[in-house]
């Protein structure tokens, strides 16, 4: 273009001027469509964006629904007149069984203390207790849903710790998944993780309780 005054003058009226001295960069502009409030790309409907967000949630419901589905369910519940008389904890098999007599009414997988491996030897180990106990009382208000608790520490162990000048520890439970959790379900046994408690689901500690009375004698064995 040959600058001259009529140049100039039709180069102002038309806003040429201060779109040539707009840096490129800021002159780019990627076109929007808007269509019932939603954006789609060049080359990409509303609609085809719409129908992919649909897929994605299909998918997504899919494979959580199936999840939730294992994660809770309660195979086999026991009948609410049944009651134990007994119950064995497996620590290397992460197995608990309810007893009546010698026939196994069911048996739960539970996940134990962090330290899983020996007997519990003093307070803040992490390990699970081994030996002969008693549900000597519960906790139907518990922070970990619901809870039975475990004579642990025996007379015995009590004595063991205080000649090593240690404390042996105390609040042993079977107890469902901390209030707020229960959603996890059967998944909380993917690693140990309680502080030497016996965990089982939400479920199940309910089943549980309703089981085992009061003074029902427990077995932790290796």
């Amino acid at each position: 273009m040959t600058w001259n005054a009529t140049n100039v003058s039709l180069c102002l009226s038309t806003g040429y001027w201060r779109r040539s001295l707009t840096p490129v960069a800021a002159r780019v502009r990627i076109p929007a469509q808007r269509t019932s409030g939603l954006v789609s790309l060049p080359g990409q409907s509303p609609v085809k964006m719409t129908k992919n967000k649909v897929t994605l949630a299909g998918v997504g419901i899919a494979v959580v629904l199936p999840l939730l589905w294992i994660a809770h369910r309660n195979p086999n519940p026991l009948p609410p007149e049944v009651r134990a008389d007994r119950v064995i904890v497996e620590k290397s098999a992460r197995r608990l069984i309810l007893f009546r007599g010698s026939t196994p009414l069911k048996t739960y997988t539970v996940a134990l203390g962090r330290a899983p491996v020996g007997p519990k030897q003093q307070e803040g180990d992490k390990r699970t207790p081994e030996g002969s106990y008693t549900i000597d009382r519960r906790k139907d208000r518990s922070s970990f849903h619901r809870a039975l608790h475990i004579s642990y520490p025996t007379p015995q162990q009590s004595a063991a710790a205080a000649a090593r000048g240690v404390t042996a520890g105390g609040d042993i439970m079977i107890h469902g998944l901390r209030n707020g959790f229960g959603w996890i379900g059967a998944f909380h046994r993917i690693a140990d993780w309680t502080a030497g408690c016996i965990a089982v689901t939400d479920a199940e500690i309910e089943e549980i309780c309703r089981a085992v009375p009061d003074g029902t004698p427990i077995d932790i064995v290796r």
